[in-house]
């Protein structure tokens, strides 16, 4: 791989730039579940594992959370076709995300419940987002699943959530471990239910609890170790983004003023400078693969122009995601794929070379999400 064998002339538009980025993440790491029809699901790497055949997507590595993203992007997609006045692209995209969440189910064994409450949050916002553009299309179809997605998943975030601690919710059905994986985005998914409330609560626990006031981010978690309590000082870039997201929908004056100070604190911790300019930092290939990517589509958000926040913290917020963008699209390569025109293989990092094979779904993933995020304001 090497930039000499990109496709030419490579696309400028943002909205360009997102669909090749979705087209290259289609191709190479999309398809169907052990071959059964009407099913639709990602592989976590390309090319498949050796031995892996046509039911690896069943006997293979499984990451519902990841699936949970790529769900999200394929909103992402239908949603540009609605702002390029393309209704067609639209509803081919709605119905390939109407599969792949019923395909995320049926490999879940039959079930929308995982061992894990952040996994599900995830999912709960990714299905509602689906259901928005359903909405925005005007299109009813598949809406028992989307119903009956919310209505598991919903129960299950509000189980998690209890007075241990003070509030938040566990990570996990061992319930030893609080942290802002889980309760970040339960937050958002309530927040954007409408139930305010308890978004609010969500949120004051998390600043009361794991917010760092030297340097303005939330922190990872808290242990519970034979009824002790263990701070867990981590910070990642992916934790800051629901919780920026569940600030936006709240909207009131003291959740904007988090909001704002949170941009400026992304902005003054999580950067790094490449080729003077300052983008975000990414978290290599596995789950980390996935963190910058997350932190960036709310980044989105709180850039738009009716974000609710001030234009100082618009301009950082768009500074952010637009410099990441072009960061990662530069350092994108060809890759050469039989019988296809050749899909884009970008970066684990900005600054840094397009990996070789075999190649991971999250940091794929991630690119496009983040490409789909700057297309969203142009």
């Amino acid at each position: 791989m090497s930039a000499d064998n990109l496709p030419q002339p490579p696309p400028a538009g943002l909205d360009e730039r997102a669909a090749e980025a979705e087209r290259s993440v289609t191709t190479l790491f999309a398809g169907s579940l052990g071959g059964l029809p009407l099913t639709h699901l990602a592989r976590v790497a390309h090319p498949a594992p050796t031995g892996s055949g046509p039911a690896g997507r069943f006997r293979g590595p499984w990451h519902y959370w990841w699936q949970a993203h790529y769900l999200d992007a394929v909103v992402d997609a239908g949603l540009r076709a609605l702002r390029t006045g393309d209704r067609t692209a639209a509803l081919q995209h709605a119905a390939r995300a109407d599969r792949l969440l019923k395909t995320i189910r049926l490999r879940n064994g039959a079930r929308w419940v995982n061992d894990f409450y952040d996994d599900m949050a995830w999912l709960a916002l990714a299905a509602g987002r689906l259901r928005d553009l359903h909405e925005q299309i005007g299109r009813t179809a598949r809406t028992r699943r989307l119903r009956s997605a919310g209505r598991h998943l919903t129960a299950q975030l509000r189980a998690a959530e209890t007075d241990d601690l003070g509030g938040g919710l566990f990570w996990s059905r061992d319930r030893d471990f609080k942290n802002t994986p889980a309760t970040g985005p339960a937050a958002l998914h309530l927040a954007r239910l409408g139930e305010v409330e308890e978004a609010r609560r969500l949120v004051d626990w998390l600043y009361a609890r794991l917010w760092s006031p030297e340097s303005g981010l939330v922190q990872d978690g808290i242990r519970l170790t034979a009824g002790t309590e263990v701070l867990v000082p981590d910070v990642w870039s992916y934790n800051q983004g629901p919780v920026l997201g569940a600030l936006l929908t709240l909207g009131d004056p003291e959740s904007l003023g988090r909001a704002s100070a949170l941009v400026a604190a992304v902005d003054a911790g999580l950067t790094m400078v490449v080729d003077g300019t300052r983008v975000l930092r990414t978290h290599g290939g596995g789950d980390g693969g996935l963190f910058t990517g997350i932190l960036v589509r709310h980044l989105a958000l709180a850039a738009a122009p009716g974000s609710g926040l001030g234009a100082e913290a618009r301009a950082t917020a768009r500074r952010l995601v637009d410099d990441t963008a072009q960061a990662l699209w530069r350092g994108r390569a060809g890759l050469a794929v039989a019988g296809r025109r050749d899909p884009m293989v970008f970066p684990l990092a900005p600054g840094e070379a397009a990996p070789r094979m075999p190649l991971e779904l999250s940091p794929q993933l991630q690119a496009w999400i983040v490409l789909e995020a700057a297309a969203t304001l142009a």
